[in-house]
């Protein structure tokens, strides 16, 4: 009995050895994927549109033919081509411009007015009628209008992205003021601060990451409209440069406009949530690598 005692049955030693957990499938919900599948499946769909795109365009007799889909090689060469002469260059230059003039020009007017309408119920009340039915009306529809107030140069087209980046960045900017924990409000105004340094010290700089993460959006929306912009009268720009390419059936040009303007997006998207994180080391959030 008593050597029975000293014995560690084997049930017992199981349930005693650790457990390994199971390893949690990549498609866990929400679940981030390991480091080491991030740049494979990132590069495997442009891969594989690419190879697809060579294959129906390779050849001297092609599936399809060049009107209609360029080879990438031909894109390729017509994008080296633009850049040497400085044709794709001051296409850049010109349509950048246009979007930091009408960028900065809308944050101007829409940072302050969207704290007050986020700090302030009734001033809220009072324009939020006009700004939400804007939002719903399509921008393209005011270019007649634009271009009787502004004429058919720069001011209209400028005019044109401003209300365009205006529409979406107001209400942003209220949203973020208003997602404020209304504690950090309440121990501001305990400790003894007025309303200016509640906005000043509380409000503003708990908004504005939120603010500044959806200039990313607004890049995007900038780059849509720009090109609408420079459908109207426009000499330079992207926007130019693909509509008259298209209209001479350059087809190549249009796509290398097309792919620029792609590239560009997604360098500035980058550029943008570098900065944001620089400014706003303290804000969680998680990005992909």
């Amino acid at each position: 009995m008593d050597g029975d005692l000293g014995k560690t049955s084997p049930t017992a030693t199981r349930l005693e050895q650790p457990r390994t957990p199971p390893a949690e499938s990549v498609w866990a919900i929400r679940r981030p994927l390991p480091r080491g599948l991030r740049l494979p499946l990132t590069l495997a769909l442009p891969l594989v549109l690419l190879v697809v795109w060579w294959v129906l365009t390779m050849g001297n007799r092609p599936i399809i033919g060049e009107l209609f889909l360029p080879s990438p090689a031909r894109v390729a060469q017509v994008t080296l081509r633009m850049i040497l002469d400085g044709t794709l260059g001051h296409a850049l230059v010109a349509s950048v411009t246009r979007i930091v003039l009408a960028f900065l020009a809308a944050a101007v007017v829409a940072l302050p007015l969207g704290i007050l309408m986020g700090t302030f119920d009734p001033i809220e009340r009072l324009i939020d009628p006009i700004t939400a039915a804007l939002r719903y009306m399509p921008i393209s529809a005011f270019i007649p209008l634009l271009i009787l107030w502004f004429g058919i140069d720069e001011a209209q087209k400028i005019a044109f992205l401003f209300l365009g980046v205006f529409v979406y960045l107001l209400p942003v900017v209220v949203s973020a003021i208003r997602a404020v924990p209304q504690e950090l409000v309440q121990t501001a105004l305990t400790l003894g601060a007025t309303r200016l340094q509640v906005i000043r010290t509380v409000l503003v700089p708990a908004a504005l990451p939120e603010i500044f993460d959806s200039f990313r959006v607004l890049n995007a929306i900038s780059w849509t409209y720009v090109i609408l912009a420079e459908f109207v009268n426009a000499r330079q720009g992207l926007g130019y440069l693909i509509q008259l390419s298209g209209n001479h059936l350059r087809t190549a040009e249009v796509f290398s406009g097309i792919l620029v303007i792609g590239a560009i997006g997604i360098l500035t998207d980058k550029t943008i949530r570098v900065i944001n994180d620089l400014l706003f080391p303290w804000r969680e959030v998680e990005h992909d690598e």
